[in-house]
């Protein structure tokens, strides 16, 4: 039965994005823009208004780097509604813990106590891999996780780091891997109140408003305009995913990429810029 209800859930996936009409209009000023990219890009947008989208190499499979860690919040919420993990609940930090790297929550010294709820904060916020990594733990591991992806007719969004039997897909793709498509349809679902409940839904929606890293995509939206978002980057993959809640538009978007040529870190890094201009084009033209 169960099985059943994920294949009707998976056609019905199908024929919603099938029954949307593109934004041909805006689809070919998209293209447009996105056309001499030195590497490979995946962009899905969803005008929540007109229930129009746009869809270029949307069902890519690309990295997510640190997108992979909306999966694990949910993965996390599914803990506190069963009552397996309470959200203000204290929690020991250990050195085992520790992921190199400049993250606050490692800083700590073991057995300095934190709530699992700044520990949320730190993954989402400031998008500390420590915080992450251990969250990913406490959810039950990349498998649990995995299989709550799929009970939402995710068929792609995936966690492979520290993952059984998912080596190779952490070779090609790095912790996580998801689709422009996918990764909107997941946070659409947030927005919607479909996951895991409608409360535990609007928690996350606003633990993903509270974004540090703030200088691309968002940076192109008024200060005004509820944005819940995740951005992850690597190397050669620079990716996000938005919630645009304005006035006079609600839309979503994500701009996926990878084998990048530009692997700069600085701000003119080609797939920052490209995201950039990007979220303009689309903030311009819903709020023409």
């Amino acid at each position: 039965m169960k099985h059943l209800l994920l294949l009707i859930s998976c056609s019905l996936i199908g024929f919603v994005s099938t029954a949307q009409k593109t934004d041909k209009h805006l689809q070919a000023e998209i293209a447009g823009l996105l056309s001499g990219f030195h590497g490979d890009i995946g962009v899905y947008v969803h005008d929540l208004k007109k229930d129009r989208v746009i869809a270029i190499n949307a069902d890519t499979v690309f990295p997510t780097a640190s997108m992979v860690k909306i999966p694990i919040l949910t993965g996390i919420m599914q803990k506190i509604e069963k009552g397996e993990l309470t959200y203000h609940q204290p929690l020991i930090y250990k050195d085992s813990l520790l992921y190199a790297g400049e993250d606050i929550l490692g800083s700590f010294k073991t057995n300095e106590k934190i709530e699992l709820s700044k520990v949320v904060m730190l993954m989402l916020t400031t998008s500390d891999n420590t915080a992450s990594l251990w969250l990913q733990s406490l959810a039950g591991g990349g498998t649990s996780i995995n299989n709550l992806m799929d009970s939402l007719g995710l068929q792609e969004t995936r966690v492979n780091s520290r993952t059984p039997r998912r080596e190779n897909k952490r070779e090609q793709y790095g912790w996580g891997q998801t689709t422009p498509r996918e990764m909107v349809t997941f946070v659409e679902k947030i927005v919607n109140k479909e996951v895991i409940s409608s409360a535990a839904s609007e928690k996350m929606l606003r633990l993903m408003g509270r974004n540090y890293w703030d200088e691309e995509a968002i940076s192109q939206i008024p200060t005004d305009v509820f944005i819940a978002s995740k951005s992850g980057a690597v190397n050669a993959s620079r990716n996000e995913v938005l919630f645009v809640n304005g006035k006079k538009c609600r839309y979503l978007f994500c701009i996926c990429t990878k084998n990048n040529t530009d692997t700069s870190w600085d701000k003119n890094n080609e797939a920052w810029e490209l995201t950039r201009k990007l979220s303009k084009l689309l903030w311009e033209h819903y709020n023409r």
